[in-house]
C-alpha cells in the first residue's frame, strides 16, 4: 500500500497582516510569504486587485480554518477618483471607453454620497472574479467577450469625501461589506455626476478584526530573513510578526475549558460549558484551553459542540 507523502514545510499556525505593495497580485504575495516562511499551508481573507495596495490578512496553517470569519468582515479603503475617464476596467490599467469634459463640485460630491450609503444595489465591473456561466468575469472581458453581470446587494456602512486635491480628483473613504467593489463606486459616481470616472489609486487600511497597526510590509520580512546568521534566527524573525489564530474570532465568544474538557473536544465530542460568563446559547463560539484556541463550534443547551478542531 502506498504511503502518503510527508507535508513539505514548516508546520507553523497563524496569521499574517500583510502590507500589500502595489503590483503585487494577491496570490504572488501569499505565494512570497509562504516561500519565506517554508510553511506547508497558506492563503488569504479577500482579494486585493494588483493596482491595489494595503492590508491583505494571509493565513497560515491552522489559520486557514478560520479565513471564513475574516472574510465576513467589514473593511476600509482610502481611494481616488479620477474624474473625465470611465474605462474597460474602472481603474487605470483599462484604455478609455468614455469621456467628459465636465468636473464635479466638492458640493455635488457630498451631496451624492447618501445614495450609495446603507444597503445598495451594485453591479460587479467587467474585470472581476465573478463567475458567469462557470468562467470568471476577467477571463471573458480579456477575450473582448462583454458579460452581463447581475447587480447584487452590497453593504456600504460609511462613505465620507475626504479631500479634493484638484479638481479632476477627489479622495474618499469608505467602510463597506463583502462583496463590495470600490471601482464600481468610482464608476457609478461618475455616471451620476455626468461627468464618468475610475478609481486612480486605492489602498485597503483595515479588515477586521485587523487594523492597520497590525500592518508589517514584505520589506520588514525580507529584511528580518536577510539579516538573520542562520536558519533558526531567521525564522525566530519572522515568526515573530505573526498573530495568534485566534484574532480572527475576536467578534465570538470565547468558552474557557479544563484540558480534560479540551481533551474531549479534539476528539470531536460535545462538553458542558461551566463558569459563570460562559454563554448558555451561542450559535457560533470558540473554545480555548491554556488560552490556545481549541475549536470552533455551537453552544446549545449548556454544551459545546464542535464543528472545526484545531490541532495547534
Amino acid at each position: 500500500m502506498a504511503r502518503r507523502g510527508k507535508k513539505k514545510g514548516r508546520p507553523l499556525s497563524g496569521w499574517l497582516v500583510l502590507d500589500k505593495p502595489a503590483g503585487m497580485g494577491s496570490t504572488e504575495a501569499v505565494s512570497k510569504v509562504k516561500w519565506l516562511y517554508k510553511a506547508q499551508k497558506a492563503g488569504h481573507a479577500g482579494t486585493l486587485d494588483p493596482l491595489a495596495s494595503g492590508m491583505l490578512p494571509i493565513a497560515l496553517g491552522e489559520a486557514t480554518k478560520t479565513v471564513p470569519y475574516v472574510m465576513e468582515g467589514a473593511k476600509v479603503y482610502r481611494f481616488t477618483i479620477a474624474w473625465g475617464e470611465e474605462r474597460t476596467t474602472d481603474d487605470l490599467e483599462g484604455p478609455v471607453v468614455r469621456s467628459s469634459d465636465r468636473r464635479p463640485s466638492e458640493e455635488e460630491i457630498r451631496a451624492l454620497l447618501p445614495r450609495y450609503t446603507g444597503i445598495i444595489m451594485q453591479t460587479p465591473p467587467q474585470f472581476s472574479a465573478v463567475k458567469v456561466d462557470g468562467e470568471r468575469a476577467y477571463d471573458l472581458a480579456r477575450e473582448g467577450e462583454t458579460v452581463e453581470i447581475a447587480a447584487r446587494e452590497v453593504e456600504i456602512g460609511r462613505l465620507e469625501l475626504v479631500a479634493v486635491p484638484e479638481p479632476g480628483r477627489a479622495v474618499l473613504e469608505v467602510e463597506c461589506g463583502k462583496g463590495t467593489y470600490v471601482r464600481s463606486l468610482a464608476r457609478d459616481m461618475g455616471r451620476d455626476l455626468g461627468c464618468y470616472g475610475h478609481v486612480a489609486d486605492l489602498r485597503r487600511t483595515e479588515v477586521y478584526p485587523f487594523e492597520a497597526r497590525h500592518l508589517v510590509t514584505m520589506q520588514a520580512l525580507e529584511e528580518a530573513a536577510q539579516n538573520a546568521a542562520s536558519e533558526e534566527e531567521r525564522f525566530a524573525a519572522l515568526d515573530a510578526f505573526l498573530m495568534d489564530i485566534a484574532a480572527a474570532l475576536e467578534g465570538l465568544p470565547e468558552v474557557a475549558l479544563s484540558d480534560e474538557a479540551a481533551s474531549r473536544l479534539r476528539l470531536g465530542n460535545p462538553v458542558i460549558v461551566r463558569g459563570r460568563d460562559a454563554p448558555v446559547e451561542a450559535p457560533e463560539a470558540w473554545a480555548s484551553a491554556r488560552g490556545r484556541l481549541v475549536a470552533i463550534g455551537a453552544v446549545e443547551a449548556g454544551m459545546f459542540k464542535p464543528k472545526r478542531v484545531f490541532g495547534v
